[in-house]
């Protein structure tokens, strides 16, 4: 499995900012209420990031030779890694749509403003756990690739 890429995640931020942004206007035009993220969910993200961080340890001493583990375990790790990944970048997008259309409101909402900021920074610290959870999974090159490359080069 590749490693995730910034295009994607940049899409998918873009693509979460926008759906955000808009379904909070179109509630706001309707005069119902905008959405909010629950601060639970800042919570949640946290926890998530820090529960992928500790499953990915044991692959990463795996990877440098420590120990050994199970592929298929490894393999869900590595998994979950860049699912978390794409949700948390969506999210984060998310969190900008709806923290940048409090921020535009003639009257800022204070509470649900730093709930949507604490969201977003939440998303941020999910998505750089999941990144450093892709690197923990992830094999060193092999010592003869590095060897052939070396020889061929002048």
């Amino acid at each position: 499995m590749t490693r995730s890429r910034p295009l994607p995640l940049a899409l998918l931020a873009l693509a979460g900012f926008a759906l955000a942004f808009g379904i909070d206007a179109t509630l706001a035009m309707r005069g119902e209420p905008v959405f909010v993220p629950p601060p639970s969910l800042a919570v949640g993200l946290v926890l998530i990031a820090a529960l992928l961080i500790a499953l990915a340890w044991p692959v990463r001493r795996a990877a440098k030779g420590e120990k050994r583990i199970d592929p298929f375990y490894a393999t869900r790790v590595v998994v979950l890694a860049k699912a978390s990944a794409l949700a948390a970048a969506l999210l984060l997008g998310g969190a900008g749509g709806i923290l940048i259309y409090l921020l535009s409101r003639a009257v800022v909402p204070l509470g649900s403003t730093l709930t949507a900021a604490g969201t977003l920074v939440a998303a941020v610290i999910l998505l750089i756990a999941a990144l450093v959870a892709e690197h923990f999974c992830s094999l060193p090159p092999d010592d003869d690739e590095t060897e052939e490359a070396a020889a061929a080069a002048p």
